[in-house]
């Protein structure tokens, strides 16, 4: 695709103004477990009696561990880690990722290695395979297998964050049970749980996880939970009897402590940054209201956003892009197909993979968003800029919003300073920082 810096859709662009910004802070609820805290909090939960009787001396213990940016997740992986090997086990770290990493046994080391996850770091082997061994069916009449090395090990432990999905709603989201469907089930059980559509995979995902819990050594589940900050808030290890009946009690804490855009409402929105280590669809959409299925709602009612950079820990996977109405030429060049198209084509979900309006800069991106608004008053513009969607503590908004924000209108968001021009530098990206 040739993006011309000047042709014609910049001069078709030049005159859209794009409206002063002022910077914001969001405040929340903030329940914390500080990262030097994190290792004991992890043992006081091991230690526990239905936890710790799990583990006996000389077992080989598999660990899971994920694809997404997870907070603290080295620092989790290696209390789990440390706390097998106290006990006298020998653990070992399994990538439980599904088709992410290109769905190749090499790129999802690399994923790990991206977040601090290495054989040094960790102090024990990454056995990493796609090879899975099935298990059986689930009552659904759907195949159910596992990642090889997880399985022919004495115990597994179900390492994974809980929270929210970005495409569909069920008791069971993002958290031990799909770790153990999708995560653990490589490509082929990721593909299988995804291959009904969207708004069966809150069926097959309790389904399938029945049948490994009967049919495989699960001991027990650690997941975390994080606040409206994206710090880690909560680790509680669940009994493998009874993750079935924990887990969407703790998806409801994990609903609370979501943040959100208090604005609700924004005729543009600008995300500076997109990514798998944000989301699985580089933002995610419970914050944005970029969805990917009808199969799940929220988040901010806008009429058009914008993606400027794409982050290098997702290795070029600008999977969530076809989400946003335009992206830089900066995205578009770092896309790696490969690393892409394997996700959206286990999931089943195309419209992550498309290819919106792609334009030469920063601020073409605000522009052609703005231009293209219907029914908006143009000279009030209200757009929103935020960092990325797990990080939205400080954002930027327009001056339509300041009178009312000034005036208290919206609890727990607070001006900072006066609306001002934001500054780009000579090829058109965006210099104004959202935090000074």
């Amino acid at each position: 695709m040739k993006v011309t810096k000047g042709g014609k859709v910049s001069e078709l662009l030049k005159d859209t103004r794009i409206p002063k910004m002022f910077r914001a802070t969001q405040t929340f609820p903030r329940e914390v477990i500080r990262p030097e805290e994190i290792p004991a909090a992890v043992s006081r939960e091991m230690e526990r009696e239905e936890i710790r009787s799990r583990i006996q001396p000389g077992m080989s213990i598999a660990i899971t561990a994920g694809s997404r940016g997870i907070r603290n997740v080295d620092i989790i992986t290696k209390a789990v880690v440390d706390g097998v090997k106290a006990m006298g086990a020998n653990p070992f770290i399994v990538p439980a990722m599904g088709s992410h990493g290109g769905a190749t046994a090499e790129g999802q080391v690399e994923m790990l290695a991206g977040y601090g996850i290495t054989e040094e770091a960790m102090g024990c082997p990454i056995k990493s395979s796609m090879e899975v061994v099935e298990l059986g069916y689930s009552e659904r009449g759907r195949r159910v297998v596992l990642d090889k090395n997880a399985y022919e090990a004495d115990g597994i432990i179900i390492s994974c964050r809980l929270k929210p999905h970005n495409a569909f709603r069920g008791p069971y989201e993002s958290g031990p049970c799909k770790m153990m469907t999708v995560g653990l089930g490589k490509q082929v059980g990721a593909s299988v749980v995804h291959g009904d559509g969207m708004d069966v995979i809150a069926q097959n995902i309790p389904t399938m996880a029945k049948v490994v819990l009967e049919k495989a050594k699960i001991l027990f589940a650690i997941p975390c939970i994080e606040n409206a900050y994206d710090e880690t808030c909560k680790i509680e290890a669940i009994p493998a009897e009874k993750i079935l009946e924990r887990e969407p009690e703790l998806l409801k804490y994990a609903f609370s402590n979501m943040p959100k855009l208090i604005v609700g409402e924004a005729d543009v929105l600008v995300v500076d940054k997109v990514g798998k280590n944000f989301s699985g669809t580089g933002v995610d959409p419970n914050i944005t209201g970029t969805f990917s299925t009808p199969y799940a709602s929220g988040g901010l009612k806008v009429q058009r956003t914008c993606f400027l950079n794409l982050s290098k820990e997702s290795h070029g996977n600008a999977l969530g892009c076809g989400l946003a109405s335009a992206i830089t030429s900066k995205i578009f060049n770092d896309m790696d197909i490969e690393q892409m198209y394997p996700n959206c084509i286990t999931s089943t979900v195309l419209a992550s993979a498309r290819i919106p309006c792609v334009v030469s800069s920063d601020k073409e991106a605000m522009q052609i968003c703005i231009k293209t608004c219907n029914k908006i008053d143009k000279d009030h513009v209200r757009m929103v800029r935020i960092p990325n969607s797990l990080h939205i503590g400080s954002i930027m908004l327009s001056e339509a919003y300041y009178e009312d924000v000034k005036a208290g209108k919206y609890p727990g968001l607070e001006a900072v300073d006066e609306p001002a021009e934001l500054e780009f530098d000579g090829d058109g990206n965006v210099v104004t920082p959202i935090v000074l």
